[in-house]
Order: C-alpha cells, then structure tokens, then sequence
C-alpha cells in the first residue's frame, strides 16, 4: 500500500519535499507523472517510459470503463499485469471527461448521465460506480468522483457545485474497500477563496489519504490558476500528499511547486511529441522546422535521455516529416524525461533552500531565447 511522507518545508515559499514509499521503494516528490489514458503512454513501451525514471504513472478511468472494460482488466490482473507495469498507478475518477460530454441538465444529486462516445449508448455515473470501477481496475491510488468545475462560473454555481462535490465525496468514502488503495479527494470551489477554504475543511473532516486539486486547467490564464492552488494548499493538512490535476506547462510545474504542490500529470509531453515538438532548457522548438534539416546536434544537449544520447535534430525532423512513428516515440521520450528531470532540479532548489532564484533564472534560460 503506497504511503506518503513529508520530509522538508522549503524555508521561504511553501515548496516541500516529501517521499512516496510503495512496495519497498522510495519516490521522491515533487513529481510529474507521464500519463497512460487506455492504459499505455502513447507511442511508448513500459520498458521506454521507465527509462525516463518516472514515479507514480495515470491511467484513465473513463476510457478504460468504456474500452476494454474495468471486468476485463480485473480479469487480467488489474493495471499492473495488464500494462506490464510495476511503477504505482493513479486513475482518475472519470469526473473530466463525463462533464465535457454531459450537459447541465444531465448532472443530478445521483450522478451524471452522457453518451458513450464510441456507439452512443446512455450510460450514468456514480460516486458509487467510479469507485467500484476503480477497484476493479487495480490502481493504486482512487480519486473521489467530483463535479469539475469550469471557468469562469459564478459563486452561486461554484458554491452549489462544490457542496455537491463534498456530498459525492463522502459516499466515495463509503463505498471505498481499501483494497491496498488509497483514496484522495478533490478540492473544489472555483477561483473562491471561501469555497476552496470550506471544501478543504470538509474533506479533511471526512478524512482521505491524499487531496487533489481540481477545476484548474478549463479555460483560466495562469495567475488564476496560481492563485486558485494557493488558496487550496493555504488550508490542506501538511501531512497529506497533494496533486495539482492537469497541469504540464513547464512555467506552471515551477510556480506550483513553489505554491506546496507535490503531483502533477498532463498528456502535454507526449501530444507536444506527437506535433513535432520538444521542450528544451531554452523553450519549446519545433523540429518540423527547415532551421534543423542539417542540424546533427542532440534534441537539447542538456538532457541525458535515451533520444538525446543517441540521435539528432536532424534525423528526428526526418522521422517527422516521413510521418515515421519512430519520431512521435523519440519525442515523447524526451519531452517525459525534460518533465521529470525539471522536478529532480526542483526537489534540489527545495533542498538547498533557493527555489525562488531557481525560478529565476528558469525564466531566463526558457523565454530569454526565441525558438521555433
């Protein structure tokens, strides 16, 4: 059963470093975490995606309940024997997905009803269903089904729809079997400072292993959403894991560590791959470009990945612009491994107290350069 423990305060921010302790081994946070949607990272073996020295992996609770079934993987053996994984693994509750398909008409005090998207079957999901499926699927760490709360709303909206969030919540608790799992929460209430505040305070009263922070990433600028992530970890209990959903924007890791935050996830690093792109020390580039048709330099000679140790800008843009596979693979490899490296110089600063000048010359180094 994995265990969260919090091993340092960084003295002039609320950045922290904290341990996850799972099946006798040690994965230190913060952490970003590569995403699995259909239960595989896209373009990448279990083998490939280790490689990049991941902790914690996600797969999708939606997807997977549609195809190939939550019955079909417990079947298999859960997750972990069905992807070929022993890293742990995170499932989502399902929440983001069925509300941008379902209509506010759909929601109610049970649950929600949308269309499969695949055949256009009427399906309906519960805080009870979320979890069973969850539970079936074998995952490590279970997320409460939660209303997903887009911006801007009003704070009537935001108020009703998080009251209902801490309702669903506690019947996720109630269904949960604890089997070898553990269960977080997730922090609702808009851009709301009281509502964020009251979620908090009512989900610790409940009592979860983990909280998330969730309505981020649906349509704010990025001060909103730092500011949305302060008001949450200025209240959640120090003890407690704490997972920013949703968030891979390089500048967005910085500031939200900075803001206490110990999880993120995003599909950015490998749909980022998938057009071509690549983040680098100095920004995003894209390899498409003609600039790079003779360039036999590594993807970011700063990096120590599998596809910068042994291939160029050059043939990666060939691979590309051929539409061969191979390039998407090479890319996401990278695009992962810049992602996890970025926390690893993270969890340094925090060590040595000096994330704030960190941050600083980050910006330096990733807007001071024009790429393309």
């Amino acid at each position: 059963m994995l265990e969260y423990k919090l091993e340092k305060k960084e003295k002039n921010t609320r950045a922290r470093l904290g341990k996850i302790i799972y099946n006798g081994k040690e994965y230190e946070t913060p952490m970003f975490m590569p995403v699995g949607t259909q239960a595989t990272v896209k373009t990448l073996s279990p083998e490939q995606v280790k490689e990049t020295k991941p902790g914690i992996v996600l797969a999708n609770t939606y997807h997977l309940w549609l195809r190939p079934g939550d019955e079909i993987v417990k079947k298999a053996g859960g997750l972990h024997k069905f992807m070929n994984l022993d890293n742990p693994i995170l499932t989502d509750s399902g929440g983001f997905q069925v509300f941008s398909l379902a209509k506010p008409k759909d929601i109610s005090e049970d649950g929600v009803k949308f269309k499969n998207q695949y055949n256009g079957d009427e399906l309906f999901l519960t805080p009870e269903k979320s979890i069973a499926i969850q539970e079936n699927l074998g995952s490590d760490i279970v997320i409460c089904f939660d209303e997903c709360i887009g911006f801007p709303a009003t704070y009537e909206y935001c108020k009703q729809s998080t009251e209902r969030t801490i309702r669903w919540a506690k019947r996720c608790k109630d269904a949960f079997h604890h089997n070898n799992q553990v269960l977080f929460a997730v922090i609702q209430g808009g851009n709301y400072e009281d509502l964020r505040k009251h979620c908090v305070e009512e989900m610790t009263k409940i009592g979860f292993d983990g909280y998330t922070i969730g309505g981020t990433s649906v349509g704010e600028d990025k001060p909103t959403q730092y500011e949305m992530v302060r008001m949450a970890t200025k209240y959640l209990p120090e003890e407690k894991v704490r997972y920013l959903m949703g968030v891979g924007d390089p500048i967005d890791l910085v500031e939200n560590v900075i803001n206490g935050v110990d999880l993120f996830d995003c599909v950015s690093p490998t749909r980022l791959a998938r057009h071509g792109h690549a983040l680098t020390k100095y920004g995003k580039i894209n390899l498409k470009n003609a600039k790079y048709l003779e360039d036999f330099t590594p993807v970011d000679e700063n990096c120590d990945c599998y596809t910068c140790k042994n291939y160029t800008k050059a043939y990666v843009r060939h691979l590309l612009k051929c539409e061969e596979s191979f390039g998407s693979t090479l890319l996401s490899i990278h695009n992962i491994r810049y992602l996890v490296h970025l926390m690893e110089e993270l969890r340094e600063a925090i060590k040595n107290d000096n994330i704030l000048e960190y941050r600083e010359q980050f910006i330096k180094d990733y807007y001071g350069k024009k790429n393309n």
